[in-house]
């Protein structure tokens, strides 16, 4: 056989050791993640629930979901085992960086624009619905209008009677 016939073959294979080789590599350090959880860890699980380790067994952990509330989870089961502090901040919404820096973000835009809030009261403000006062003459005008044009004959199209 000619080698370059064999030459796709051959690359085929090399893909697919090396594809396989990364995911062999993706599960070993997975495994040694799991081995390595200790007592009072944080860890999410492949749902996204997140928890601290009780215990740790051969196949099973046992797991705190709430206080005072205890789950049996297999060991394939953990997703990832969190450090203190970023399990701190997920769970119990503790940021450190936010403490430190003590930037606080405003809720709304008007502290940014600069103007005191005396002057907020100086702007009329302007009401976009509709004025009852004004629909009610509005609509008196128009019966007293469509009255006499009914009156006059006026506004009827040809053919048009007054019977309903």
């Amino acid at each position: 056989m000619d080698l370059i016939t064999l030459l796709p073959f051959i690359v085929l294979i090399g893909a697919m050791f090396l594809m396989t080789r990364s995911a062999k590599k993706k599960q070993a350090a997975a495994a040694q993640m799991r081995n390595d959880m200790q007592p009072g860890t944080g860890v999410r699980t492949i749902g996204g629930m997140y928890a601290t380790v009780k215990e740790v067994h051969d196949d099973t952990v046992l797991l705190e979901v709430a206080p005072g509330v205890h789950a049996i989870y297999a060991k394939n089961a953990i997703g990832a085992v969190l450090d203190d502090a970023e399990y701190n901040r997920i769970v119990h919404g503790d940021d450190e960086e936010l403490d430190a820096d003590g930037t606080v973000v405003p809720d709304d835009a008007s502290s940014l624009t600069g103007e005191p809030d005396a002057d907020k009261a100086d702007i009329a403000k302007i009401d976009l619905g509709k004025d009852e006062a004004a629909d009610k003459d509005a609509g008196t005008e128009d019966a007293a209008a469509k009255d006499v044009k009914d009156a006059k004959g006026e506004g009827k199209a040809d053919g048009e009677a007054d019977t309903k």
